[in-house]
């Protein structure tokens, strides 16, 4: 087959779906050993084709990556207007695998795309007004133009189903997979003490100051502690910024990994999540973690972290403390439970979905 990704959103600094895709694609490489032809497409400006071929450097696929100024704005019209093909830019195909930023339309072969959560339909009012106008239409497009949509857990694609109408037939469950930098051994970062590591872009539906809240309570009697957080500034109204927190903005792959073999324990207070792979990631690094009892998170968490209610700050207190003194008696459960979640067996999961789309 000849596969074509979009991979636009790699033009910025990589987040959760940005790790998907380069995953993915490294995944469908391993896993089709030779068999197809992978096209990595990017329309986007000269910074953002710049951040894509670093992300992809290595991965053996072909790079089209047209330069456009002012990208997003041609992109959006792009999807709309609904012309010309995607074909006249890259020539016939057999799979289209588009991404959360464009839609274009296409002559013929597999059209599918990826949803990661249906957070801007489910709970508009945590997300940017834009993110809405731009997400939106994306969704009920694929569900009324896609062969085949992938999601990343079984509780996204119950989402996709509820709130898209889209059949059970049509829908192909494709878990994450962990870098192999995600492990215990390895350089630690030092932040001059222990120190609890949280991770996400400071935005509502990541629920940083609950966790605050209840790293206030612990503090009080540990206040050796740190609670650090890793992540990208984003639209979070609510006090964050506390005695005892450090906010370390964006980190490098290499820097996270460090952070999380030096922390004494993870923890993860999302009220919503599509999956969850900074949960996954801490568990293959060897710490204890307290994660939100949220049932999108049960898929990240197995059975090998301690779960608790962050709406309620002194059940996640206790949680923390617990991890803090016993969190070393479930490490081997955390490393098992990782071990599962590899980018071979993601690019597995989508090639088998292609073919079977293409069959039926």
């Amino acid at each position: 087959m000849r596969i074509v990704v979009d991979v636009t959103p790699l033009s910025l600094p990589k987040t959760g779906i940005g790790n998907y895709i380069r995953g993915m694609l490294a995944g469908l490489a391993e896993a089709g050993a030779g068999r197809h032809e992978l096209v990595a497409f990017g329309p986007s400006g000269p910074r953002g084709r710049e951040r894509i071929r670093r992300s992809l450097a290595g991965l053996p696929l072909e790079l089209r990556l047209p330069l456009l100024p002012r990208a997003h704005v041609w992109r959006t019209a792009w999807s709309r207007l609904g012309r010309p093909p995607v074909e006249a830019l890259l020539g016939p195909l057999d799979v289209f695998h588009f991404s959360d930023w464009m839609y274009p339309a296409q002559r013929a072969g597999l059209r599918a795309t990826t949803i990661h959560d249906l957070v801007p339909l489910r709970f508009p009012d945590w997300v940017k007004p834009a993110t809405v106008r731009m997400h939106g239409p994306k969704y009920v497009h694929a569900a009324r133009t896609c062969n085949c949509i992938f999601v990343n857990s079984a509780f996204t694609a119950g989402e996709v189903t509820e709130l898209l109408g889209v059949p059970e037939a049509r829908i192909v469950v494709a878990h994450p997979g962990i870098d192999p930098r995600f492990r215990p051994d390895g350089e630690q970062s030092d932040l001059g003490g222990p120190y609890i590591l949280a991770v996400g872009t400071l935005e509502p539906r990541k629920n940083l100051p609950a966790l605050a809240a209840a790293f206030a309570l612990l503090r009080a009697r540990r206040p050796e502690l740190t609670l650090a957080i890793a992540g990208l500034e984003g639209w979070e109204d609510r006090p964050v910024e506390a005695e005892g927190i450090r906010l370390l903005g964006y980190v490098s792959d290499d820097e996270l990994a460090r952070l999380y073999r030096g922390a004494a324990a993870f923890a993860y207070p999302s009220s919503f999540e599509g999956f969850g792979i900074p949960v996954v990631e801490a568990l293959a690094s060897g710490l204890p973690a307290v994660v939100s009892s949220h049932r999108s998170l049960d898929e990240a968490c197995g059975d090998a972290a301690l779960r608790a209610d962050p709406g309620d700050p002194r059940a996640f207190e206790a949680a923390l403390e617990w991890a803090l003194e016993a969190g070393s008696q479930v490490r081997d459960r955390g490393l098992a439970h990782a071990a599962r979640f590899t980018w071979r067996a993601c690019g597995e999961a989508v090639l088998a979905g292609y073919e079977s789309a293409l069959t039926n």
